[in-house]
């Protein structure tokens, strides 16, 4: 399978709450960030590197963009599934996000998120992804 790109995604599923929601009955715009971290955290546990594995390997991992396309609106009730994939991982997590309602597949938002990782105990910014990160993917896609 040489030449073939390697990809991992995840996905979370999301029950749009009456919190959510505005006076009419539209999922509020700043939520689908909520939706893509849940994305994100399904993602992360994926290869072993969620939030606490990033904190013990001494990177903190800042998202320093983010980017969303509202297509339809969700509703409070409705059930969303929220895929995440991994687009980059070289020198930095870029994760590309797709919601959809569970029920017909319709998109209805898609999105991605940049995060850098920055060495806990300097500060610096690290232009490379951290071995770690490397480290854990190949045991997940078993070189």
């Amino acid at each position: 399978m040489s030449g073939t790109p390697k990809t991992l995604s995840a996905s979370a599923t999301v029950e749009v709450p009456f919190h959510d929601v505005d006076a009419m009955n539209v999922c509020w715009h700043g939520n689908y960030l909520k939706y893509f971290e849940m994305g994100r955290a399904a993602l992360l546990r994926a290869f072993d590197y969620d939030y606490r594995e990033m904190q013990a390997s001494g990177y903190l991992w800042p998202i320093v963009e983010a980017h969303l396309k509202y297509v339809r609106p969700a509703v409070y009730g409705q059930t969303l599934d929220v895929r995440a994939q991994l687009l980059e991982y070289e020198n930095r997590l870029k994760i590309g996000y797709e919601i959809v309602d569970c029920a017909s597949g319709t998109r209805l938002t898609k999105g991605y998120t940049i995060q850098v990782a920055v060495d806990a105990a300097t500060q610096e910014l690290q232009f490379v992804s951290p071995p770690v990160v490397f480290e854990k993917l190949e045991r997940v896609w078993g070189r």
